[in-house]
């Protein structure tokens, strides 16, 4: 392997240290490019608390992360050392998955700084996710606390606070300056959310504020001394008194101005060069050069083959009508919902448990890896379950401290029906992205960039093709349930005509959402909540339907060519093993294993 040591010198004492190790007599390129991944993620890692925290590690464990335009400045900077670094390894004195990896943690560089150039394209603030509602949603779910110190260093998260917002602030009207302002319709969510956050802040408030409850809830578990944990709480009640809530008070001034200075709801489009902007951000998110026009098309396509299988489950039940008809069947009938209270909630979650407990006991049948991290099902938080999407998840700790949690938002019951509940179950939890998180992760022969890295169409084509597989094991019994795999299937198919629809061919807000409502059994605040979704997220929305039909093409090419020796146990390790990967990269995995079955 052809390296200066130089040049790992000047990257820091961390990679100084695998510098050293080069010397040693018995050690192959293999194992030094392997260290050299190694140091590399760690020198990265060790510039972002927040992620830090995310993996269970607690150093820096006070602080958040800094997004300064300095800090960004010098992220770019290690992007380059680091890519120099790679640059100098040769591929040829490696063996094929430390190559791979080579291939990839260049090519993840070199696209970050290609995409330096779109750096501000993009809403830091929106209904889904941003700085406002990450900042709780951290404390509460990433930062545990197992002891007094640990509470110390979540107070002083929270008086570290305001410099986090000043900092958004600033990009904010840097973005509005460069024309670049979120659609009309996010600030209406945004400014709820911010004050829903900083809501029971103050000694007149009758509400006890999230932070607060959470803190607390934590404390009792340590069993402190009591004098010490009402210190502890009364330090917190006045950081969020004096710093975090006027912090969130100038943000949501902030966004007040801005929802002044929003022309309307427009797609990609209209940000400057924004059709460049959102080809990139298909290239990116799909790993493919499929065209905006293909993935149109494509949609199309899809939507009307399952409408087609949709009217076949129609004849199974007898249903008399059209398919608009039965959309509204599905839509309206008492028997597809739960009731809008807790009772309601708390049977739906103990379903998801149940089907996913279930789906434990079956796994033999089509895996050989299984996930060694525990699964929960969780409501999404009240302070932002009114703008948070349907269900989501959240990876497990690595080091076992935290669990991978299945968030289903049920904030509006009549939004989650229970005909699509079991396929929600499987995309989110197991065989979905539960699985395939935490073997990813669990792959201790894979370098960390790999463990923990990913590809949306990746992941979230496994998470649609997980909701397949359950079918062919002879789940879905219920014909009704089974509609609700179909109906989630088909919520996909037509992202992909939307998403373009909004972001190339320059559909409206309402035009999208009358697509949805024509072609979909979704009721009409859920189609625009998810129109809403895919206008602040450009092309994330395509990564589903895309990375799916990959995943099941690249199935039955190796059942034609295998036949007898085709084992889905060996496919699915073959997809779930490497860690997440480009669709380009997982056909040559998937050939490799082919060629080594046939022997």
């Amino acid at each position: 392997m052809k390296i200066k040591t130089s040049t790992w010198l000047a990257t820091g004492v961390l990679l100084a240290t695998v510098a050293l190790s080069a010397c040693a007599p018995k050690q192959s390129a293999t194992e030094l490019a392997n260290e050299t991944y190694e140091a590399l993620f760690m020198e990265s890692l060790k510039t972002s608390p927040e992620y830090m925290t995310y993996l269970g590690m607690r150093e820096r464990y006070d602080e958040w992360d800094d997004s300064s335009e300095q800090a960004f400045e010098d992220s770019v900077a290690l992007s380059k050392k680091h890519l120099e670094l790679l640059n100098e390894i040769d591929a040829e004195d490696l063996d094929k998955q430390t190559a791979l990896s080579l291939t990839l943690y260049k090519q993840r560089l070199e696209n970050g700084l290609s995409d330096i150039k779109w750096r501000y394209h993009g809403y830091p603030v929106n209904q889904m996710f941003g700085t406002h509602s990450s900042i709780p949603s951290f404390l509460i779910n990433q930062h545990l606390i197992a002891d007094a110190e640990e509470a110390k260093a979540y107070i002083a998260r929270v008086k570290a606070v305001p410099e986090v917002i000043d900092d958004l602030i600033a990009d904010l009207n840097l973005r509005a300056d460069m024309g670049i302002i979120a659609p009309k319709f996010v600030f209406a969510h945004s400014i709820r959310d911010s004050q829903n956050i900083i809501v029971g802040i103050g000694a007149e408030s009758d509400e006890e504020n999230p932070l607060i409850a959470d803190f607390k809830a934590k404390l009792d578990k340590l069993q402190l001394d009591e004098s010490v944990e009402q210190a502890l709480v009364a330090e917190l009640n006045s950081a969020l008194l004096m710093q975090f809530a006027p912090a969130y008070s100038n943000l949501i001034a902030t966004l007040e101005q801005l929802d002044k200075r929003a022309e309307g709801n427009f797609g990609a489009w209209k940000l400057p060069d924004g059709a460049a902007y959102y080809s990139n951000a298909l290239k990116r998110i799909t790993t493919t050069d499929l065209s905006a026009d293909e993935i149109h098309e494509l949609g199309l396509s899809e939507v009307e083959r399952i409408h087609n299988e949709m009217r076949a489950i129609m004849q199974q039940v007898e249903f008399e009508g059209e398919l608009q008809d039965f959309f509204d069947f599905m839509r309206t009938d008492p028997q597809f919902y739960l009731p809008n209270s807790d009772e309601g909630r708390a049977a739906y979650m103990a379903e998801a448990d149940r089907l996913i407990a279930n789906m434990k006991t079956r796994l033999d049948e089509l895996f050989y890896t299984k996930p060694k991290a525990d699964l929960i099902v969780k409501a999404v938080e009240p302070f932002r379950e009114k703008s948070a999407g349907r269900a989501f998840y959240q990876r497990a700790a690595p080091d076992g401290s935290r669990p991978g949690t299945y968030y289903a938002n049920l904030y509006r019951m009549e939004d989650m029906p229970t005909y699509d509940l079991e396929a929600l179950a499987y995309h989110e939890g197991i065989p979905g992205h539960h699985m395939q998180g935490s073997i990813s992760q669990e792959q201790e022969t894979l370098p960390k960039f790999r463990r923990y890295g990913g590809y949306t169409a990746y992941s979230e084509g496994w998470g649609l093709y997980s909701e397949f597989i359950p079918k062919e094991m002879g789940l879905y019994a219920d014909p009704y349930s089974d509609f609700g795999r179909l109906s989630m299937e088909l919520w996909r198919a037509c992202r992909l005509v939307v998403d373009t629809g909004v972001h190339h061919k320059r559909w409206s807000r309402e035009q999208a959402i009358a697509y949805l409502n024509d072609n979909t059994s979704s009721s009409e605040e859920a189609n625009i909540k998810a129109i809403e979704r895919y206008m602040v997220m450009p092309g994330q929305a395509t990564a589903y339907k895309v990375g799916m039909l990959k995943i099941l093409a690249l199935r039955e090419k190796a059942r034609a060519e295998l036949g007898d020796k085709f084992d889905i146990r060996g496919y699915h390790d073959v997809v779930l093993a490497n860690g997440a990967v480009p669709l380009n990269v997982l056909e040559n995995l998937v050939d490799e294993w082919v060629l080594k079955t046939k022997g």
